[in-house]
């Protein structure tokens, strides 16, 4: 079991930045993909980014602004997020799972609770 507990989001105004933060619990976490999703009001969650060991995807309307690494001896996952637009503005949530990268959100097993993240222009 993986619990995942989601920080650092926050309001800043359009072109700056902010680091999101994921915490997981759970011994084999440096074995598990880790991926961003977002979602803003009526919209479906979507892909952001992903990770596994130093294999990285991202969607394309982030691509080049956003960064995700991972610091596994502290069990962390960021999302680093500069060059902000209004059309950032959603909650962003963490996920994880067993095996291989996955740009699906059904693929993933285990959620956070999400963190809004508001980008005024």
């Amino acid at each position: 079991q993986v619990q995942l507990v989601e920080s650092g989001g926050g309001l800043v105004q359009a072109g700056g930045s902010l680091r999101l933060s994921c915490a997981a619990s759970g011994r084999t976490f440096s074995s598990y993909a880790t991926g961003w999703f977002r979602q803003a009001p009526g919209q479906e969650r979507e892909f952001v980014a992903a990770n596994r060991w130093s294999s990285t995807l991202y969607a394309d309307s982030v691509k080049g602004r956003f960064t995700i690494s991972r610091d596994n001896a502290e069990n962390t996952v960021y999302l680093q997020m500069n060059s902000l637009k209004s059309e950032d503005t959603a909650v962003y949530y963490c996920a994880a799972r067993r095996g291989p990268m996955s740009t699906a959100r059904l693929d993933y097993d285990y959620w956070g609770q999400g963190t809004q993240v508001t980008v005024s222009s």
